[in-house]
């Protein structure tokens, strides 16, 4: 992908195989980036993977808690019904859900074309609560106990003991999150249907349709590497939590 960012449409069609084109033409990333307006789509795909994973890491950071610190008595049912969620193919609930979107129970707005149609939903992510849970079943309750014999409450017990603790299943969870809303495809184009709001992977395909395929290749190593980087930044955090929780 690297070598055909930086081809020729002729040299990629006649050499599809070559190691290195020829001629090289690193004019093709700033001529996407000018000409596919690949920086807005860059931004609109940040602004939605920003928002995506600040709900991810509340929602899993917070029910893990409820669900392996605080333990209350419909906490097994709730852990039960998230599991459940996990052998249900996304796709199955996209009507339910674009339904919801459109009609939000009991407020009776709509919240398509706005980054709130994929950031709350992105919240809805069982697997990273289970991560979160299992992190937190691992953290000696006696911590928790000495903090409410000091009068410590729960809200001041997740602040100041808990979250401290669990930088390394946050980087696990972060990493989760950014990789599968940075990918998404299906959802954005379901719920951004103004082009202006789309990110990369919903801008691309429909640029791709009446644009030089150098270009577009340009436009995809562009978007590969924002995800590459995050992990090269964030690569000790993100194995030293998945060797602790356990993770193959």
């Amino acid at each position: 992908m690297a070598r055909a960012a930086v081809s020729t449409t002729t040299d990629l069609v006649q050499r599809p195989l070559a190691l290195w084109p020829d001629p090289p033409m690193w004019s093709n990333l700033a001529d996407a980036w000018n000409l596919l307006g690949i920086g807005q789509y860059l931004w609109n795909t940040v602004w939605l993977v920003a928002g995506s994973w600040v709900v991810q890491l509340i929602v899993a950071a917070t029910a893990g808690f409820a669900l392996a610190v605080i333990r209350p008595w419909y906490g097994r049912y709730v852990y039960a019904a998230l599991l459940v969620t996990l052998f249900v193919p996304g796709t199955v609930t996209l009507i339910a859900l674009y339904l919801t979107v459109l009609d939000l129970p009991g407020i009776g707005i709509s919240i398509a074309d706005t980054p709130w149609a994929v950031w709350l939903p992105a919240g809805a992510h069982a697997f990273n609560i289970l991560l979160a849970k299992q992190f937190f079943d691992a953290i000696p309750r006696e911590l928790f106990e000495a903090a409410q014999v000091d009068g410590a409450g729960w809200f001041t017990i997740f602040r100041r003991i808990v979250l401290p603790m669990s930088k390394p299943i946050l980087a696990v969870i972060s990493l989760l999150a950014i990789m599968t809303a940075w990918k998404d495809f299906l959802w954005p184009l379901i719920v951004l249907t103004d082009p202006a709001l789309q990110p990369l992977s919903v801008a691309l395909p429909r640029l791709a349709q009446n644009t030089d395929p150098a270009y577009l290749i340009a436009g995809l190593v562009i978007a590969s590497v924002p995800p590459i980087i995050v992990f090269l930044a964030f690569q000790r955090q993100i194995v030293s939590g998945i060797g602790f929780t356990g993770l193959k």
